[in-house]
């Protein structure tokens, strides 16, 4: 949207003086003659302001602003309209202009009306930017309380400044992309785009158009010229995922976009310019591939300036309560949803192959089906409950087997014993409320004791 102002009116005198009051007052402005004439020029350069007269021959104003509000809603319209007929002005504002003006107008009202349209257009655009600044910082926002994952964000912090290639490497789930998008927001290209394409998810005769485009008629099915990803990110970052998918004859080809900064559409047969940070990542080990010559070194080298390696979750316990309940806060947050101590060391104990992204569904399924406020052992699918080795359990149970009653008071005796026996203390260490250990105290008889 270009900061201009588009006048319309098939009055040639008073579009003129229009015209030349806004022109003296400082600001750009170009003419129409009538609604068809300015629909043309609008959708070409939307103008940040219209102010256009009701009364036309061909298009007249009422659908002039119909059009543009369906087309061009960030463009605000003031409607000129005669001293006599100021319900038509009313019914214009109804249907979604921004002000009106009636027949005569001075100048100094015409300037004046214009000045708080260009105010609340700036209001709105720095609205929008605000929102948009709050939305990438909630989405780039990475959750941790583990030394490792802190260790990450402080190297993807660092080197977002920089341009150098980056290299994620990690499981499936990690959060790849969410560290990429932090990368881009903290970089200099913040206000550019970010594009990313999932190199696993594109059939390897469609991936050399999808990366660079392709011209009308340039292969079977090329229906209409099409922008690559490299050319839509360009200015900003583009984000590859699950780089190690991508076909081999095709490698050479984004190898020379890395170090040209030139990309060639299929078909086009002359190069184009961009200027585009790649982050990549993978789940695969790409040394192996380059052994096996399934990746090339030379790419790989390109990518990795900055390799940045993800730990999966199983390595970062310390996230797992953290993030079990950021999850069930924000999928039911309607409700004070929790997990209980012995809910919460099933998880721990998970090996958690999906990593985040399988914790995250996990929960979402205990948000929808778990019907009290405390998620129980019980609870939990039974493949996360037997997940836990019976060899991480420091009670073996005998081949003729044990009393599971003299179990629990030989526990409730040792916390005690351990705590001199401050019950709270000793609820903490058997993870249990310190009601329910007085409730066992009394069922084996030894509160008194």
């Amino acid at each position: 949207m270009t900061d201009e102002i588009l006048v319309v009116d098939d009055d040639d005198s008073l579009r003129r003086m229009m015209e030349y009051s806004l022109h003296e007052a400082g600001y750009r402005v170009s003419v129409a003659r009538d609604g068809d004439e300015a629909l043309v020029y609008a959708r070409k350069n939307p103008p940040r302001l219209i102010i256009t007269d009701l009364r036309m021959e061909r298009v007249g104003g009422f659908e002039l602003l119909e059009a543009v509000r369906r087309e061009m809603p960030e463009t605000l319209v003031v409607v000129v309209t005669a001293f006599g007929s100021i319900e038509n002005a009313v019914e214009a504002m109804q249907r979604g202009a921004h002000d009106y003006l009636a027949k005569p107008f001075s100048r100094d009202a015409l300037r004046l009306v214009v000045q708080r349209a260009l105010s609340y257009s700036g209001l709105q655009r720095e609205n929008r930017t605000l929102r948009q600044q709050l939305q990438t910082q909630a989405e780039t926002k990475v959750l941790t309380a583990a030394p490792k994952m802190e260790a990450v964000l402080e190297l993807v912090d660092k080197v977002a400044a920089s341009e150098a290639s980056v290299l994620l490497l990690g499981e499936s789930g990690t959060g790849k992309e969410l560290l990429a998008r932090r990368l881009h927001h903290h970089s200099e290209r913040a206000g550019g785009p970010f594009v990313a394409l999932n190199c696993a998810a594109i059939p390897k005769d469609l991936i050399e158009s999808e990366l660079f485009g392709h011209l009308k008629g340039a292969f079977t099915g090329a229906l209409k010229d099409r922008v690559g990803k490299f050319e839509l990110a360009d200015g900003g970052t583009l984000f590859l995922d699950e780089i190690g998918e991508l076909p081999l004859a095709q490698q050479p080809k984004l190898l020379r976009a890395l170090q040209e900064g030139e990309v060639e559409p299929v078909g086009a047969g002359t190069p184009r310019k961009v200027d585009v940070r790649v982050v990549a990542a993978t789940h695969r080990d790409l040394a192996a591939d380059i052994r096996a010559e399934r990746f090339r070194d030379d790419l790989y080298y390109r990518l990795a300036v900055i390799p940045v390696s993800i730990p999966p979750l199983r390595e970062r316990p310390e996230d797992i309560p953290y993030l079990a309940r950021h999850f069930l806060r924000q999928l039911a947050p309607e409700r004070d949803l929790d997990l209980t101590p012995a809910a919460l060391e099933m998880l721990r104990r998970h090996p958690w192959p999906g990593n985040v992204r399988e914790l995250e569904n996990l929960m979402q399924r205990l948000a929808v089906l778990c019907r009290h406020d405390s998620i129980e052992p019980a609870d939990l699918p039974m493949g996360l409950r037997g997940s836990a080795k019976a060899s991480d359990s420091p009670f073996t149970l005998p081949a003729d087997g044990y009393p599971l009653e003299e179990l629990e008071k030989s526990a409730i005796l040792q916390a005690l014993d351990r705590t001199g026996g401050n019950q709270t203390r000793a609820a903490a260490l058997l993870h249990i409320p310190r009601h329910v250990l007085i409730y066992r105290l009394e069922k084996f008889g030894l509160r008194e004791g």
